[in-house]
């Protein structure tokens, strides 16, 4: 099916964008009649590789769960993402795997799974259940062909063997709920792990002779995965990160959990019971656990903190995508119709999926 997009900014361009099957054919003005957007700015569909759940489902409830979660995503200009799990049993991450629901007209699309555990470290477990942690093993990968991306820490006993393993399958491996130092954090990623979970929440700080983790990440070319609610990170550090790294290198992620979309209250996250209160989810004991803030929104408060919009829109689109080597998040002849349509206060007015609004 074709279908045409007349009067859109694209790279500050006026113009009109031509769908094919699914694909942008063109970018180009061009006299077919189309639908008229008035003027107002394309980009690319949102990517969010860190994302647990929202209006109250969880992504450990599997396929219909991960459904409602889509639409919802769809209808805020999130056209991909990877459900993320928590630390679970192996028998019951498979069980998610095992019930992803085919691909619906006007959902976000599920590019795979991300397994945020088990393979982590109890000292920095965060709002994880300890009970469930346990050293690397490729049975899980075995069992969870859909995952994509999983969350290491490189001190777990046999993760440097498990890195170069999984990512020789085609498996992306960041490193997250670790005390690991510098040192440990370049072995891993010179074994293959080439990103940060969450950056900065459940790992060492970055100190003038303990460099850590993020350290690592930057002087081993890795990317960052960045929650920029205000509230996991101070703004400065956030502005600190995009000068450090770059949109080339600076990912942002929501990390939403189910309470995402819904009032304060108690919930029930990653297995864990979880309260939220103005707006921030903590465990009994005051641990933060995770966001409840959806991925648009993290755009829109990274552009307040200081950060170019075109670049905050970049960090949640171009570079997730580049990182996870997909053919999306850009707006050029080739790629995925998938974008959103913004206007001047960076509000979303439509979302198209594969060449059609949703």
């Amino acid at each position: 099916m074709r279908t045409v997009y007349k009067n859109l900014i694209i790279d500050g361009v006026l113009t009109d964008l031509t769908c094919e099957d699914g694909k942008i054919l063109s970018t180009k003005k061009t006299n077919e009649v189309g639908l008229d957007m008035g003027g107002r700015t394309a980009r690319a569909g949102l990517f969010d590789i860190h994302f647990h759940g929202c209006m109250g489902e969880d992504t450990i409830g599997g396929g219909e769960a991960i459904r409602k979660m889509a639409k919802t995503l769809a209808s805020r200009g999130i056209t991909s993402f990877l459900p993320t799990t928590c630390t679970f049993p192996f028998a019951a991450l498979a069980r998610v795997d095992a019930t992803l629901l085919p691909y619906e007209q006007g959902e976000a699309k599920v590019r795979g799974l991300h397994l945020e555990g088990p393979f982590i470290a109890m000292s920095r477990k965060g709002a994880q259940n300890g009970d469930d942690v346990v050293a690397p093993d490729l049975a899980l990968l075995d069992a969870c062909p859909s995952c994509t991306l999983i969350t290491v820490a490189p001190e777990a006993e046999g993760a440097e063997d498990f890195i170069r393993a999984a990512t020789a399958r085609g498996v992306k491996v960041a490193l997250g709920h670790t005390d690991a130092d510098y040192d440990l954090a370049v072995s891993a990623m010179k074994a293959g792990a080439d990103s940060l979970t969450h950056t900065f929440n459940a790992m060492p700080p970055f100190l003038h002779r303990a460099p850590g983790p993020v350290g690592a990440a930057l002087t081993e070319d890795g990317y960052v995965q960045v929650i920029s609610d205000g509230f996991h990170l101070h703004p400065a550090v956030v502005l600190a990160l995009y000068k450090m790294f770059g949109p080339e290198r600076m990912m942002l992620i929501s990390d939403a959990i189910t309470a995402t979309g819904v009032a304060d209250g108690s919930y029930v996250s990653g297995g864990l019971a979880v309260t939220v209160k103005d707006g921030q989810a903590r465990l009994a004991d005051g641990t933060i656990a995770g966001s409840t803030t959806y991925l648009d929104d993290i755009v829109r408060r990274a552009i307040s903190f200081g950060i170019p919009a075109d670049d905050a829109f970049r960090m949640a689109s171009e570079t997730p995508a580049r990182y996870m080597n997909l053919p999306c998040g850009v707006l050029k002849e080739g790629f995925d119709a998938d974008f959103g349509v913004y206007d001047d206060a960076h509000r979303l007015t439509a979302t198209v999926i594969d060449g059609l609004l949703v």
